[in-house]
Protein backbone atom coordinates (compact mmCIF):
# COMPACT_ATOMS: atom_id res chain seq x y z
CA UNK A 1 0.00 0.00 0.00
CA UNK A 2 1.62 3.82 -1.15
CA UNK A 3 2.36 6.26 1.73
CA UNK A 4 0.29 9.19 1.18
CA UNK A 5 3.89 10.87 0.30
CA UNK A 6 4.61 8.46 -2.38
CA UNK A 7 0.93 9.14 -3.49
CA UNK A 8 1.76 12.85 -3.57
CA UNK A 9 4.85 12.52 -5.40
CA UNK A 10 3.33 10.33 -8.18
CA UNK A 11 0.55 12.98 -8.33
CA UNK A 12 3.10 15.66 -8.71
CA UNK A 13 4.91 13.64 -11.63
CA UNK A 14 1.65 13.39 -13.45
CA UNK A 15 0.81 16.96 -12.90
CA UNK A 16 4.38 17.59 -14.09
CA UNK A 17 3.98 15.40 -17.09
CA UNK A 18 1.21 16.97 -18.43
CA UNK A 19 2.69 20.66 -18.36
CA UNK A 20 5.47 19.29 -20.43
CA UNK A 21 3.17 17.88 -22.60
CA UNK A 22 1.14 21.02 -22.84
CA UNK A 23 4.37 23.22 -23.47
CA UNK A 24 4.96 21.19 -26.41
CA UNK A 25 2.38 21.50 -27.91
CA UNK A 26 2.37 25.32 -27.46
CA UNK A 27 5.84 25.36 -28.74
CA UNK A 28 4.93 23.31 -32.23
CA UNK A 29 1.60 24.67 -32.87
CA UNK A 30 2.20 28.24 -32.02
CA UNK A 31 -1.39 28.03 -29.68
CA UNK A 32 -3.05 25.47 -27.67
CA UNK A 33 -7.22 26.41 -26.54
CA UNK A 34 -8.20 25.25 -23.08
CA UNK A 35 -11.52 23.61 -24.67
CA UNK A 36 -9.19 21.16 -26.83
CA UNK A 37 -6.82 20.63 -24.48
CA UNK A 38 -9.56 20.01 -21.94
CA UNK A 39 -11.15 17.41 -24.34
CA UNK A 40 -8.04 15.65 -25.79
CA UNK A 41 -6.84 15.25 -21.99
CA UNK A 42 -9.44 14.54 -20.14
CA UNK A 43 -8.77 16.82 -17.57
CA UNK A 44 -11.25 20.23 -16.62
CA UNK A 45 -11.20 23.16 -18.05
CA UNK A 46 -10.27 24.65 -14.53
CA UNK A 47 -7.64 22.49 -13.95
CA UNK A 48 -6.13 23.42 -17.89
CA UNK A 49 -6.05 27.23 -16.74
CA UNK A 50 -4.00 26.39 -13.93
CA UNK A 51 -1.88 24.70 -16.07
CA UNK A 52 -1.71 27.61 -18.66
CA UNK A 53 -1.45 29.93 -15.23
CA UNK A 54 1.74 28.16 -14.08
CA UNK A 55 3.50 27.82 -17.46
CA UNK A 56 2.98 31.75 -17.60
CA UNK A 57 4.21 32.22 -14.35
CA UNK A 58 7.00 30.81 -15.15
CA UNK A 59 7.45 33.44 -18.24
CA UNK A 60 7.21 29.44 -20.75
CA UNK A 61 4.01 30.65 -22.17
CA UNK A 62 1.49 33.54 -23.49
CA UNK A 63 -1.46 33.47 -21.82
CA UNK A 64 -4.71 34.81 -24.22
CA UNK A 65 -8.49 34.51 -23.44
CA UNK A 66 -9.14 31.08 -23.76
CA UNK A 67 -5.85 29.53 -24.37
CA UNK A 68 -2.15 30.77 -24.55
CA UNK A 69 0.04 31.43 -27.38
CA UNK A 70 4.25 30.38 -27.56
CA UNK A 71 6.06 33.11 -25.67
CA UNK A 72 8.03 35.59 -27.81
CA UNK A 73 10.90 37.57 -26.48
CA UNK A 74 8.70 40.66 -26.43
CA UNK A 75 7.92 43.07 -29.28
CA UNK A 76 11.44 43.28 -30.94
CA UNK A 77 11.35 39.12 -31.54
CA UNK A 78 11.65 38.63 -35.47
CA UNK A 79 11.92 35.29 -36.39
CA UNK A 80 14.03 34.47 -39.47
CA UNK A 81 11.93 33.74 -43.00
CA UNK A 82 13.33 30.11 -42.83
CA UNK A 83 11.99 29.95 -39.10
CA UNK A 84 8.49 31.17 -40.32
CA UNK A 85 8.47 28.89 -43.18
CA UNK A 86 8.00 26.03 -40.58
CA UNK A 87 5.10 27.38 -38.28
CA UNK A 88 1.29 26.57 -39.70
CA UNK A 89 1.73 25.76 -43.38
CA UNK A 90 -1.43 24.23 -44.10
CA UNK A 91 -3.40 27.07 -42.58
CA UNK A 92 -0.89 29.14 -44.44
CA UNK A 93 -1.84 27.21 -47.95
CA UNK A 94 -5.47 27.40 -47.61
CA UNK A 95 -5.47 31.03 -46.89
CA UNK A 96 -3.05 31.31 -50.05
CA UNK A 97 -5.68 29.65 -52.12
CA UNK A 98 -8.77 31.80 -50.74
CA UNK A 99 -6.53 34.93 -51.44
CA UNK A 100 -5.69 33.89 -55.23
CA UNK A 101 -9.56 33.68 -55.85
CA UNK A 102 -10.14 37.33 -55.10
CA UNK A 103 -7.85 38.03 -58.11
CA UNK A 104 -8.92 39.18 -61.57
CA UNK A 105 -7.01 38.56 -65.15
CA UNK A 106 -4.75 41.56 -65.65
CA UNK A 107 -4.89 42.89 -62.43
CA UNK A 108 -2.16 44.92 -60.71
CA UNK A 109 -1.07 42.73 -57.45
CA UNK A 110 0.54 43.88 -54.86
CA UNK A 111 2.37 41.24 -52.37
CA UNK A 112 3.96 42.14 -49.06
CA UNK A 113 6.97 40.12 -47.85
CA UNK A 114 6.97 36.79 -45.39
CA UNK A 115 5.52 33.02 -45.82
CA UNK A 116 2.18 33.43 -46.34
CA UNK A 117 2.53 35.96 -49.11
CA UNK A 118 4.77 33.73 -50.47
CA UNK A 119 2.49 31.14 -50.43
CA UNK A 120 -0.28 33.79 -52.27
CA UNK A 121 2.68 34.55 -54.79
CA UNK A 122 2.81 30.28 -55.85
CA UNK A 123 -1.03 30.10 -55.55
CA UNK A 124 -1.33 33.30 -58.25
CA UNK A 125 0.62 30.88 -60.75
CA UNK A 126 -2.85 29.67 -62.27
CA UNK A 127 -3.22 33.17 -63.83
CA UNK A 128 -1.51 34.26 -67.12
CA UNK A 129 -1.46 37.80 -66.91
CA UNK A 130 -0.60 39.91 -63.84
CA UNK A 131 1.25 42.83 -63.02
CA UNK A 132 2.86 41.88 -59.37
CA UNK A 133 4.74 44.98 -57.40
CA UNK A 134 6.59 43.38 -54.11
CA UNK A 135 9.55 44.52 -52.00
CA UNK A 136 10.29 41.05 -51.67
CA UNK A 137 13.08 39.57 -53.67
CA UNK A 138 12.07 36.12 -52.97
CA UNK A 139 8.78 36.52 -54.03
CA UNK A 140 10.05 38.18 -57.28
CA UNK A 141 12.23 34.96 -57.88
CA UNK A 142 9.71 32.76 -57.30
CA UNK A 143 7.59 33.94 -60.28
CA UNK A 144 10.73 34.30 -62.82
CA UNK A 145 9.03 31.16 -64.63
CA UNK A 146 6.04 33.11 -65.58
CA UNK A 147 4.36 35.80 -67.98
CA UNK A 148 3.98 37.96 -65.12
CA UNK A 149 5.13 41.79 -65.35
CA UNK A 150 6.98 41.54 -61.77
CA UNK A 151 8.12 44.97 -60.77
CA UNK A 152 10.62 44.56 -57.46
CA UNK A 153 11.15 48.17 -55.81
CA UNK A 154 14.43 49.22 -54.98
CA UNK A 155 15.51 50.02 -51.39
CA UNK A 156 18.21 48.23 -48.65
CA UNK A 157 18.25 44.64 -48.35
CA UNK A 158 16.67 42.86 -45.27
CA UNK A 159 18.63 39.49 -44.58
CA UNK A 160 16.27 38.32 -42.10
CA UNK A 161 12.99 38.83 -44.17
CA UNK A 162 14.87 38.89 -48.04
CA UNK A 163 12.30 42.35 -47.95
CA UNK A 164 13.77 46.12 -49.76
CA UNK A 165 12.98 48.72 -46.70
CA UNK A 166 13.96 52.62 -46.45
CA UNK A 167 13.20 55.54 -48.23
CA UNK A 168 14.57 54.60 -51.78
CA UNK A 169 11.43 51.65 -51.72
CA UNK A 170 9.06 54.08 -49.84
CA UNK A 171 9.67 57.01 -52.91
CA UNK A 172 8.99 54.11 -55.21
CA UNK A 173 5.86 52.71 -53.74
CA UNK A 174 4.50 56.38 -53.50
CA UNK A 175 4.47 56.55 -57.60
CA UNK A 176 2.50 53.06 -57.71
CA UNK A 177 -1.10 51.90 -57.58
CA UNK A 178 -2.26 48.40 -57.54
CA UNK A 179 -5.64 47.08 -57.51
CA UNK A 180 -5.13 44.50 -54.67
CA UNK A 181 -2.81 44.52 -51.42
CA UNK A 182 -2.00 40.97 -49.72
CA UNK A 183 -0.60 42.28 -46.54
CA UNK A 184 1.51 39.43 -44.35
CA UNK A 185 1.62 40.76 -40.45
CA UNK A 186 3.29 39.76 -37.25
CA UNK A 187 0.51 40.62 -34.89
CA UNK A 188 -2.52 41.96 -35.05
CA UNK A 189 -4.80 43.23 -32.19
CA UNK A 190 -7.68 44.41 -33.67
CA UNK A 191 -8.30 48.07 -31.23
CA UNK A 192 -4.49 49.01 -31.88
CA UNK A 193 -4.60 47.59 -35.42
CA UNK A 194 -1.92 45.34 -37.26
CA UNK A 195 2.10 45.67 -36.19
CA UNK A 196 5.42 44.04 -37.17
CA UNK A 197 8.60 44.47 -35.25
CA UNK A 198 10.81 46.34 -37.58
CA UNK A 199 9.94 49.88 -38.11
CA UNK A 200 11.77 50.33 -41.62
CA UNK A 201 9.44 47.39 -42.59
CA UNK A 202 6.09 49.27 -41.10
CA UNK A 203 6.79 52.51 -43.04
CA UNK A 204 6.64 50.37 -46.43
CA UNK A 205 3.61 48.40 -45.69
CA UNK A 206 1.97 51.82 -44.66
CA UNK A 207 3.14 53.04 -48.45
CA UNK A 208 1.93 49.54 -49.43
CA UNK A 209 -1.50 50.08 -48.08
CA UNK A 210 -1.54 53.92 -49.26
CA UNK A 211 -0.85 52.42 -53.03
CA UNK A 212 -4.04 49.70 -52.75
CA UNK A 213 -7.35 50.66 -53.91
CA UNK A 214 -7.82 47.00 -51.84
CA UNK A 215 -6.24 45.80 -48.43
CA UNK A 216 -6.27 42.33 -47.49
CA UNK A 217 -4.74 41.14 -44.35
CA UNK A 218 -3.34 37.29 -44.96
CA UNK A 219 -2.88 35.62 -41.50
CA UNK A 220 -3.05 32.86 -39.18
CA UNK A 221 -4.94 32.42 -36.30
CA UNK A 222 -1.97 32.80 -33.86
CA UNK A 223 -1.16 36.44 -35.37
CA UNK A 224 -4.58 37.68 -33.21
CA UNK A 225 -4.24 39.33 -29.69
CA UNK A 226 -0.66 40.38 -30.50
CA UNK A 227 1.23 43.67 -30.45
CA UNK A 228 4.88 44.16 -32.26
CA UNK A 229 6.75 47.14 -32.08
CA UNK A 230 5.93 49.17 -34.45
CA UNK A 231 2.11 49.59 -35.98
CA UNK A 232 1.30 49.41 -40.17
CA UNK A 233 -2.09 50.54 -40.00
CA UNK A 234 -5.21 50.38 -37.99
CA UNK A 235 -7.83 48.17 -38.23
CA UNK A 236 -9.90 51.06 -39.92
CA UNK A 237 -7.66 50.98 -42.77
CA UNK A 238 -8.31 47.40 -44.02
CA UNK A 239 -11.06 46.01 -46.44
CA UNK A 240 -10.77 42.26 -45.76
CA UNK A 241 -9.32 39.66 -43.52
CA UNK A 242 -8.19 35.77 -44.36
CA UNK A 243 -7.22 33.66 -41.78
CA UNK A 244 -8.05 30.15 -40.05
CA UNK A 245 -10.90 29.04 -38.49
CA UNK A 246 -9.02 29.22 -34.68
CA UNK A 247 -9.01 32.97 -34.53
CA UNK A 248 -9.86 34.20 -31.19
CA UNK A 249 -14.13 34.35 -30.87
CA UNK A 250 -13.47 38.24 -29.40
CA UNK A 251 -11.40 39.22 -32.17
CA UNK A 252 -13.48 37.93 -34.75
CA UNK A 253 -16.65 39.66 -33.21
CA UNK A 254 -14.83 42.75 -32.84
CA UNK A 255 -13.33 42.80 -37.07
CA UNK A 256 -17.24 42.10 -38.05
CA UNK A 257 -18.53 44.90 -35.39
CA UNK A 258 -16.14 47.53 -37.77
CA UNK A 259 -18.04 45.85 -41.11
CA UNK A 260 -14.23 44.02 -41.82
CA UNK A 261 -14.52 41.30 -44.56
CA UNK A 262 -13.84 37.87 -42.74
CA UNK A 263 -12.88 35.14 -44.41
CA UNK A 264 -12.10 32.20 -42.47
CA UNK A 265 -10.51 28.69 -43.96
Amino acid sequence: MKTALETNDSSQMLIDERRRHILSLVQSQGRVLVGELSRTLGISQITIRKDLEHLQSRGLIQRTHGGALRMQSGALFDPSLQEKQKQHSQEKQRIADEAAKMVQEGQCVMLDSGTTTTAVAHALKRYSQLTLITNAVNIAAELTNTNFEVILIGGTLRKNSFSLVGPLAEDVLNEMHADILFLGVDGFDVETGITTPNFLESRVNRAMVKAARRVVVVCDSTKFNRRSLSRIVPTSAIHCVITDKNIPREAEDALRSQNVELILV
